[in-house]
């Protein structure tokens, strides 16, 4: 008898299932407000990736809502710890993103404050890097700095070592 009990306890509850049903749906709609080049990136199916970008022809709110049902009953088949993770590094609001943010600003004051040292550490994690531009670029930054001009150089920076790091992660 405790045998079929603990086969009982396995199961899950048809609640349990729909609060999973509506989580795709809900992370099929966030995949709707996405752009095309950033789905590309993304390990979907051709029937999703057509679907998601089929959604915002959908105007009326019954249509839409069946059109995210449909999408969720695609989802189903996704690799979907891939999407959520990939999303969480491009999506601003979460704390993985903040996290890569702040390193890159690290990485960019060491850079424009530090020495040779800190740049060939940039170079053992980013080897793709172009150690010339990169090399202009801080030596503007710190040119910019010692005059106390506004910071555009070091801007430069940041975005050159968050380019890097998204190609690094797959994201370009």
């Amino acid at each position: 008898m405790s045998a079929q009990f603990d086969d009982f306890s396995l199961e899950k509850s048809k609640s349990q299932i729909k609060r999973e049903l509506h989580a795709l749906q809900d992370l099929g709609e966030r995949l709707t407000t996405l752009k095309p080049d950033l789905l590309a990136r993304l390990p979907l199916s051709d029937a999703l990736l057509k679907a998601v970008l089929e959604a915002p022809k959908h105007k009326v709110h019954a249509a839409r809502k069946r059109h995210i049902q449909y999408i969720g009953k695609l989802m189903r088949e996704q690799d979907i710890e891939a999407i959520v993770a990939l999303l969480d590094q491009m999506d601003a609001s979460t704390r993985q993103y903040n996290e890569r943010f702040h390193a890159l600003e690290h990485w960019r004051d060491r850079l424009v404050g530090g020495s040779d040292s800190d740049l060939e550490a940039l170079l053992g994690e980013y080897p793709e890097a172009d150690i010339q531009h990169l090399r202009q670029l801080i030596r503007h930054a710190q040119h910019e700095a010692a005059h106390n001009k506004p910071p555009a150089a070091a801007r430069k920076v940041f975005k050159y070592l968050r380019e890097l790091d998204e190609f690094k992660r797959g994201l370009r």
